[in-house]
């Protein structure tokens, strides 16, 4: 099982652990088929990221565009990396940042 971003969930993908909301409210339970619908309850309750089953622990890109590469977004990240010395990159809020940065850097490298 690995944590994957809301952005590149998939229907039929499954989840490995249950799902709350910021309060604590069970939104999904463990071995629920996403559908459309959940995709979107997801959304509105504002979750950043779900376990899902048969994915790799500790992949932040999870799946990328077709065009950019691991190596590419792991470059950009390190180019990142003196903007963010002083932020906690562990907190969701940064980790997220540093993600949606480093593939705005790795896709614009490719323009």
């Amino acid at each position: 099982m690995g944590l994957t971003q809301i952005d590149n969930l998939e229907v039929g993908m499954t989840l490995a652990s249950d799902v709350h909301d910021r309060t604590g409210r069970l939104l999904l339970g463990a071995g629920v088929e996403l559908s459309q619908k959940h995709l979107m309850v997801l959304r509105t309750w504002g979750v950043m990221e779900v376990n899902i089953v048969g994915l790799e622990e500790g992949d932040p890109n999870g799946h990328l565009p077709a065009e950019i590469t691991h190596e590419q977004v792991d470059a950009a990240m390190a180019a990142l990396g003196p903007l963010f010395c002083n932020s906690d990159v562990q907190h969701p809020v940064m980790r997220e940042l540093l993600r949606l940065a480093a593939l705005r850097k790795a896709a614009h490298e490719l323009c």
